[in-house]
């Protein structure tokens, strides 16, 4: 019985020593089969990393074991460790293609910084409409009688004199325009006698010194109302340069210091509005800015309040200098023509340096001027 037993523990015994010795020898073949399991004797960290003391000796064997076609750059070798659960990834071209991003990556740009043309334009298009907003509700106010309006006694009464002004000085250069367009067809219709007369003169011999005489007269009276008409225009067009663009370059200066002003009344009611509300943390935002904005338009008020002053000033110069010489100018051409005086009508445009457009002689071609 004992020596049964003892019989059988060997056998038993050696059956696993077999097995192993077995298996042994099937992982030493199977090693020399596939050069790729000696990646699984790599030691990997956690994070996949291979250990410095292993890595020249495991690139040299594994250069040995690719076939000649296959590149280190493509493989990719896995490996599990025993220590940590994690999968270890070696990859060839990993640390080659992060430097190559490095190198390539510029300056960040942040999506805020960059400005869209489209919101400015419809920021752009709610500050006017709330500018239109507060100057018409403005305006609306004060035609009611409900809203108050900033009032300079002395500048709105210059600027009505100067209204005022104008509409008669546009009603005397509209006479003046008249005269000289019917003065015109006189001098016209005197030359063309002249001439009817010169005719008669030549066919008719028993009434041949009359038709001379009468002539005479008309040609003379026709000469004498082109050099009128010489002094008529220049007169014409010196008032409607002072009417037309001196007085009307002042007026939309006004236009830009009246609208000036609605802006600031308007921004000044707000401030007051906001004033005598509640103060707290939502209200001071807004009474800040809008004494911001009350500062900006009060100093734009200002500013065209002192630019009419000074251009009515100097308005008020100009047009008494220029109305001085040409009243002077019309008063003596008028009276030499028809007191006859050619020698002194003539002296009247050579004074004021009137260049008169000899009767007959028309105007240079272009190739003569060239």
């Amino acid at each position: 019985m004992s020596g049964h037993s003892n019989d059988s523990l060997p056998l038993d015994a050696s059956k696993p020593a077999a097995e192993e010795v077995k298996s042994n020898s099937e992982e030493s073949t199977m090693a020399q089969d596939s050069p790729k399991n000696s990646a699984a004797e790599i030691p990997v960290t956690s994070n996949g990393e291979v250990e410095d003391s292993h890595e020249h000796g495991f690139n040299r064997d594994l250069k040995r074991s690719l076939p000649a076609g296959l590149g280190l750059s493509e493989t990719q070798i896995t490996s599990h460790g025993y220590d940590s659960p994690k999968e270890g990834v070696i990859d060839a071209g990993t640390f080659e293609g992060s430097q190559k991003a490095q190198t390539k990556s510029g300056p960040v740009i942040l999506a805020d910084e960059i400005k869209n043309p489209a919101m400015e334009k419809l920021e752009l298009v709610r500050k006017w409409s709330l500018n239109t907003y507060k100057c018409t509700r403005q305006i609306i106010s004060e035609k009611l009688g409900r809203g108050s309006r900033t009032v300079d006694l002395e500048l709105e009464a210059q600027i009505d004199i100067l209204r005022d002004n104008k509409k008669k000085y546009e009603n005397i250069l509209r006479l003046a325009q008249t005269l000289s367009t019917q003065l015109f067809q006189m001098v016209h219709t005197q030359r063309q006698l002249g001439d009817a007369f010169a005719d008669l003169s030549l066919k008719s011999l028993e009434l041949h010194e009359e038709f001379g005489y009468n002539a005479d007269t008309q040609k003379l009276l026709a000469k004498n109302g082109e050099t009128l008409l010489g002094a008529i225009n220049f007169f014409i067009a010196s008032v409607n340069t002072l009417v037309n663009k001196t007085i009307e370059d002042t007026l939309m200066t006004v236009k830009q210091y009246e609208s000036a002003r609605i802006e600031y009344d308007a921004y000044r009611t707000d401030l007051e509005e906001l004033n005598l509300g509640p103060r707290d943390a939502n209200t001071l935002p807004k009474i800040e800015q809008s004494q911001h904005l009350f500062q900006a338009h009060k100093e734009k008020y200002d500013k065209m309040r002192s630019d009419v002053s000074i251009k009515l000033k100097f308005l008020e110069e100009n047009k008494v200098k220029v109305l001085h010489n040409q009243l002077v100018l019309f008063h003596n051409a008028i009276a030499a023509y028809f007191a006859g005086n050619q020698k002194q009508l003539e002296q009247t445009l050579r004074q004021f340096h009137i260049k008169l457009k000899t009767p007959g002689v028309d105007a240079p071609s272009w190739l003569e001027e060239q």
